[in-house]
C-alpha cells in the first residue's frame, strides 16, 4: 500500500467513524443517560435515509430534504417518547427490548408499504459532486470531506451542549438521580422527551447525510444498530466523548481490516472491543 492509498483509506476510516458517531451518540443519550435499551435506534437511521430519498425526489434538493427531515424526525421522536417510551422508565429491560423490537417490525412494514423493497440512490448535491485530485490516477470525493466536516462540527456542539450548558447539566443530573431532580422542581419528563427527540434526530440526520454514499435499502438500520452498541460499550455508557473516540477507532479498524486482512474483516471490530474491555471493563471513558 503506497502513501496515497493509505491516506485515502485513512480518510475513509475517519469519515466512517465520524458518521457512526452521529448515530451512536443518539444511542448513548437514550441508552446511557435515559436507561432505555432502544433496539429500534437503527430504524431511525433507516428512516432518515428514506426521508432523504423521498424528500429530495419531491423537492429536487438534498439540503431542503435534510432540513425538512430533521424537523420530521424531531416530531417523530417527541411523539414516540410521549406515546411509548415515557412508560418504560420504571419497567425492566425485557419490556424495553420487546417494545423496541416491535417498533423495528412496524417501521420495516411501513417502509415496505410506503416506499417498497427496491434499492434506491440519492444524488450527491451538484456543489459537492467533484473530487480532489491526489495523484494522476487517485482522487477523493469532496462530499465525503463535507460529511466529515459536518460530523466534527456536530460532535463539538453536542459536547458543548452536554458539558457546558444549563440544559446539559439538567440532563446529567436527571440521569444520576431522577427522583431528586423532580423533587427540586425540574420537569424531568420534558427533559427526557427532548433528549429522546435529539437522539432520534441525530440518527435520522446521519442516515440522510450518508444516503448519497451508501444508497438506501431495506434493513439498512440493523447492521448500524449492532455497531452502535459496540461503540457505546467501548466508549463507556453515557459518555459522548467516549462515543466519539470509540467510533473513530472502529471506523479505522473496520476500514483497514477490510484492506489488510479481508478474510478476517468481519471480526476486527469485535476483536478490538474484546481487547479494550479486557483492559477497561467499564469502557474508555466515564459518563459526562
Amino acid at each position: 500500500m503506497d502513501v496515497y492509498s493509505f491516506f485515502i483509506q485513512l480518510l475513509n476510516g475517519l469519515q466512517y467513524g465520524l458518521l457512526l458517531f452521529l448515530v451512536a451518540s443518539g444511542l448513548t443519550l437514550i441508552f446511557g443517560i435515559m436507561g432505555i435499551i432502544n433496539l429500534a435506534h437503527g430504524s431511525f437511521y433507516m428512516i432518515g435515509a428514506y426521508m432523504a430519498f423521498s424528500l429530495s425526489t419531491l423537492t429536487g434538493s438534498l439540503f431542503v430534504a435534510i432540513i425538512v427531515g430533521i424537523v420530521l424526525s424531531v416530531v417523530l421522536g417527541v411523539a414516540l417518547e410521549w406515546a411509548l417510551f415515557s412508560h418504560l422508565y420504571k419497567r425492566d429491560h425485557l419490556e424495553q427490548v420487546l417494545l423496541t423490537y416491535g417498533l423495528i417490525l412496524v417501521f420495516e412494514e411501513l417502509r415496505s408499504l410506503i416506499v417498497g423493497n427496491d434499492v434506491h440512490g440519492v444524488a450527491v448535491p451538484a456543489i459537492f459532486n467533484w473530487s480532489v485530485p491526489l495523484t494522476e490516477t487517485l482522487s477523493y470525493p469532496v462530499y465525503r470531506l463535507f460529511m466529515s466536516a459536518v460530523c466534527v462540527v456536530l460532535a463539538v456542539l453536542l459536547y458543548l451542549l452536554m458539558a457546558k450548558t444549563r440544559i446539559g447539566m439538567m440532563i446529567r443530573a436527571g440521569s444520576s438521580n431522577r427522583e431528586m431532580v423532580q423533587s427540586l422542581g425540574l420537569n424531568i419528563n420534558l427533559v427526557y422527551r427532548l433528549v429522546f427527540a435529539l437522539g432520534v434526530a441525530l440518527a435520522a440526520f446521519a442516515g440522510m447525510l450518508a444516503a448519497p454514499v451508501s444508497s438506501v435499502y431495506p434493513g439498512m438500520g440493523t447492521g448500524v444498530l449492532i455497531i452502535c452498541f459496540v461503540v457505546v460499550v467501548i466508549g463507556g455508557i453515557g459518555s459522548i466523548w467516549g462515543a466519539l473516540v470509540a467510533s473513530l477507532l472502529i471506523g479505522l479498524a473496520d476500514t483497514f481490516g477490510k484492506v489488510l486482512i479481508p478474510q478476517a474483516a468481519g471480526v476486527t471490530v469485535y476483536v478490538l472491543m474484546a481487547a479494550i474491555l479486557l483492559w477497561r471493563p467499564e469502557g474508555l471513558f466515564r459518563r459526562i
